[in-house]
């Protein structure tokens, strides 16, 4: 901004001066045409010429074409007037169309014509030499500021290109992610969903077949019902993955959408219902009927009291901190405490459990590796800490610290 101000100082400074050295020439050649004027006459014309280089600075951006109007017909009574005229013209052809521009030199021409023919101490010579010559600096003063107009337009449009490519390119950009996105989602429904399924239809045989035990039904109907949630989560992944986030500028292309998938827009309809803090009891309970030794200690006088953007996290933590337990410990005691100073203070998470003795045996599910990842990216997102790794007991021990704003 400052820049700009200071280029708009020295351009003022400019037409000032061309203004006044244009002025005081043509005064010069009025006193030699009538050598003797009087005082008066002199300091009238040089007040009018000033007031006219006045007016050209204050309005000449703002009414270019009024103000060479008005300058033009106070040349009629001031030579020291014409220098704002002519640098008037200037301005009408750098800030206005070319007509207006055309329209006005063809009016300063007409004036400077009548006016040289008029003046009966020339003679017939002078005048057309001195037509001659302020045609001529019109003419440049014209074409200088045409150019001028000309420059700055290119330059607009090649800045108006460059916001172009870089819009059309940003555009690409999310076209390229939202097609990822596609691929990844049909990838991850035509692999997961069908090996899932199938697990959930083997699973579901096993639970009513008349000859298997009780305990061989009991842990075939919790696989099955895993099975199903862990389709309804693959369903809300792969609607949230083909639909475009806010902002995106990219839109879901036909037959984005799947049963099941969360409808375009990101607004939540038709999501299932995020879990919360007071749901850990029901997740610590599944556990324990798969098999695993977990205990619970709930030190929280109200779970319901956390906010749901805190809890929901929370419960994300420690289901992530179990699911780790049965890959790397399996068959070990887990030991879950949830406890917190309230609003204000934070939220504690811990999560510990016995790691087995001799080498870290072979993982029992697949993984990614990631979990750990997840779980801090989490907690970075809301603030707080995360802490995990062996004690000097030989326990592995995840310890999370979520702040509760007061």
């Amino acid at each position: 901004m400052r820049f700009r101000r200071a280029r708009q100082g020295v351009r003022d400074v400019c037409v000032a001066a061309g203004a006044v050295g244009i002025g005081l020439l043509t005064m010069e050649g009025s006193r030699q045409t009538y050598p003797h004027p009087s005082d008066f006459h002199l300091a009238r014309d040089l007040v009018i010429g000033a007031l006219a280089c006045a007016g050209l600075l204050l309005w000449r951006r703002r009414w270019p074409v009024r103000v060479a109007l008005g300058l033009t017909v106070v040349g009629f009574l001031s030579a020291s007037a014409w220098g704002a005229m002519a640098m008037a013209l200037f301005t009408v052809a750098v800030h206005s169309a070319w007509r207006a521009t055309a329209a006005l030199t063809a009016l300063n021409v007409t004036l400077i014509t009548v006016i040289f023919t008029q003046v009966d101490e020339m003679n017939r010579r002078e005048r057309v030499e001195s037509i001659v010559v302020f045609l001529l600096g019109y003419a440049v003063l014209v074409i200088t500021g045409l150019l001028v107009r000309s420059r700055r337009q290119l330059i607009e449009s090649l800045r108006e290109r460059a916001r172009q490519a870089e819009e059309g390119q940003r555009l690409r950009v999310e076209e390229a992610r939202h097609l990822e996105r596609e691929r990844i989602a049909r990838e991850m429904h035509d692999v997961l969903a069908h090996r899932i399924s199938l697990l959930a239809v083997h699973a579901g045989a096993l639970e009513f077949h008349a000859d298997a035990p009780a305990d061989q039904r009991d842990a075939a109907g919790i696989i099955r019902r895993s099975a199903y949630e862990a389709m309804e989560d693959l369903r809300e992944v792969i609607g949230m993955l083909r639909t475009a986030p806010a902002g995106d500028g990219a839109a879901a292309g036909p037959g984005a959408g799947a049963p099941g998938a969360a409808a375009p827009g990101g607004d939540g309809e038709g999501e299932r219902p995020q879990p919360a803090l007071t749901d850990l009891p029901a997740l610590i309970e599944e556990s324990q009927r798969a098999g695993a030794h977990v205990t619970f200690d709930d030190r929280l006088p109200d779970p319901g009291a956390v906010p749901s953007r805190i809890g929901r996290h929370a419960y994300r933590i420690v289901q992530e901190a179990l699911t780790n337990a049965r890959k790397h410990a399996p068959g070990a005691h887990v030991r879950v405490t949830v406890e917190s100073t309230g609003p204000g203070g934070a939220l504690s998470i811990e999560v510990a459990n016995p790691l087995p003795p001799g080498p870290p045996p072979p993982p029992g599910l697949p993984g990614a590796g990631a979990g750990l990842l997840g779980l801090r990216e989490r907690v970075d997102m809301l603030g707080g800490t995360l802490d995990h790794g062996r004690d000097p007991d030989g326990h592995f021990r995840l310890c999370a610290h979520l702040p509760w704003p007061g």
